[in-house]
């Protein structure tokens, strides 16, 4: 049985240290909702811009590509392990860009999901394109899926509609990706913004159900969870990634900074499911559905 690395008071945001594929074969417990953010295989010397400033792209050995057939076995083998932590109707949301979402949408097919619908993220702030040589990345794609072909899903029609000033909500979604206030504890390679992971959790789950991420990085995923009266478990292989994501995560105890947190949220992209913030740090008193670790 694993060992949690750390585990807030409350017991709503729980974070395993080690690889996902043997992590989640570990243990017997099954989610409402899953959201990776899996490698990109995009590191590949190439450049960038971030604040100005011409980077490297590379991420680290864990983002490059090892061949399309290798990186297909890769995705395969943590999609068939996130399925098998799933419930019947639980769905799954997994970020990429044409490095791997075409792999991606191979596997959960093969697997026996049904794709539910391509988002495409529209980036209102993305960099620039420094060689002029083709058009601006400005885009990622989120594929959403359901567990089973026939087993219904959730999805918060409603409040998509409001979200969207009271019509149908599309595919693309415009919003910014992360900003300065999103990086108070430190900054991930690949941070999402929370207001993606916001619309992406009020879409598909109900409150203090139980969201994974499986590459959870700085998770964002686990900020927004808890933000939004979620309950979260987080794995990563990197105890970097892990310390910076338990300082997100304890930096929401102040009930001001949630506050500040939502406010720039409704700014950004509107939310309608704030809880009560003052009872946010009480114990979750649902013992039988807690995480077995």
């Amino acid at each position: 049985m694993p060992v949690a690395y750390y585990k807030s008071e409350n017991r709503d945001f729980t974070l395993l240290k080690g690889d996902c594929i043997e992590l989640l074969n570990s243990f017997d417990f099954k989610f409402d909702m899953i959201f990776a953010d899996p490698p990109y295989h995009l590191s590949n010397g190439g450049i960038s811009v971030q604040s100005g400033k011409m980077v490297s792209v590379n991420k680290g050995d864990w983002d490059k590509s090892k061949g399309y057939e290798e990186d297909y076995q890769f995705d395969k083998s943590w999609i068939a392990a996130c399925r098998n932590k799933l419930k019947s109707n639980g769905t799954i949301w997994i970020s990429g860009t044409y490095h791997n979402i075409f792999s991606v949408a191979r596997c959960l097919t093969e697997l026996g999901f049904k794709i539910l619908n391509c988002i495409t993220w529209e980036k209102t702030n993305p960099p620039p394109n420094l060689s002029c040589k083709y058009f601006t990345y400005s885009a990622e794609y989120i594929l959403w899926a359901r567990k089973e072909p026939k087993v219904p899903h959730f999805f918060n029609y409603e409040l998509m509609k409001k979200i969207n000033g009271g019509t149908q909500m599309r595919d693309v979604w415009r919003l910014p990706a992360i900003v300065k206030w999103e990086k108070s504890c430190g900054k991930h390679p690949t941070q999402k913004p929370l207001c993606v992971l916001s619309r992406i959790i009020q879409a598909s789950t109900l409150p203090n159900e139980w969201i994974l991420d499986p590459f959870t990085g700085s998770s964002t995923t686990g900020i927004a969870a808890n933000l939004l009266g979620r309950r979260f478990l987080g794995i990563d292989q990197n105890v970097d990634f892990l310390e910076l994501s338990k300082a997100r995560r304890e930096e929401i105890n102040s009930i001001s900074k949630r506050r500040l947190f939502l406010n720039k949220l409704q700014l950004q992209s509107p939310i309608f499911e704030e809880p009560g913030l003052e009872s946010l740090n009480e114990p979750c008193m649902c013992y039988e559905l807690d995480l077995p670790f």
